[in-house]
């Protein structure tokens, strides 16, 4: 773990370490972010302050279920998928690009991969992107949608949020999604499928993000057709039938 990172975002990472984890030593921690362990005792204290971690004798462990929520949970699911989707997304990204980003835990990891890119700006309703674009090496313009926040996903949604996506145009809409199937893209949050909308519509390409275990789910919330998808950036090759419809839909899969 390279030095020149912030504090900012070495305590994200610490934080999100932890949540994996469960449970950490400061030892463990010092090596895995290449710190002393004095400063990662002040990290984990800062942490534990502002309620992210509980402190620990030696270490810091995770909040308990009860308060962790839903967001905390799907951040631990496939993480290893989901840094490859992440590593494919920096690697095709240029820089100096517009991206909306909406909420999600694939584009929280994509966010970290691509902190160190020079001259993007970003338009989110996720804080946790913002902070890991805004404290990045690349040091991204980084603009931060109002609205309702939800506390859960530490994000801002509702007519706040999509009042504030109208003053903004984006080369790529770079979007998590809760379903793909042949009929098209759909989430589980219908606040965040109206975000998720928004950037679409005023995006000149689509790019979803979507580890395997997205591909043919039934979501409720619909987001957008295969159609609309100019690009798909996932861990594994879609099912048959997916890969069919993604081909005549003309969606180019990386």
């Amino acid at each position: 773990m390279s030095k020149s990172l912030t504090p900012a975002m070495r305590r994200a990472r610490i934080a999100a370490h932890v949540a994996l984890r469960g449970q950490c030593s400061i030892p463990d921690l010092a090596q895995r972010f290449n710190m002393s362990g004095e400063t990662i005792r002040r990290d984990v204290a800062h942490l534990a302050r502002a309620g992210r971690i509980l402190r620990m004798h030696g270490g810091a462990r995770a909040l308990p279920a009860p308060f962790e929520g839903r967001f905390a949970s799907r951040l631990r699911r496939h993480v290893a998928e989901k840094r490859r989707i992440a590593e494919k997304l920096a690697a095709a990204i240029a820089p100096d690009q517009t991206l909306f980003m909406d909420t999600g835990s694939t584009t929280l990891l994509a966010a970290e991969a691509l902190s160190g890119h020079s001259g993007l700006v970003v338009i989110s309703n996720s804080l946790r992107i913002a902070e890991a674009l805004g404290e990045g090496a690349g040091q991204a313009e980084v603009h931060l949608l109002g609205g309702r926040y939800r506390a859960d996903n530490a994000q801002t949604v509702g007519e706040g949020a999509l009042q504030d996506l109208h003053r903004f145009n984006a080369d790529i809409a770079v979007l998590t999604v809760g379903s793909l199937g042949p009929d098209g893209a759909a989430d589980f949050s219908s606040d965040e499928a109206e975000v998720a909308r928004a950037m679409i519509k005023a995006a000149r390409s689509v790019w979803i993000l979507a580890d395997h275990s997205k591909f043919e789910k039934h979501a409720p919330f619909r987001l957008c057709p295969l159609e609309k998808i100019d690009r798909l950036i996932s861990d594994q090759a879609p099912p048959p039938a997916l890969a069919r419809a993604l081909a005549e839909a003309g969606v180019n899969i990386l």
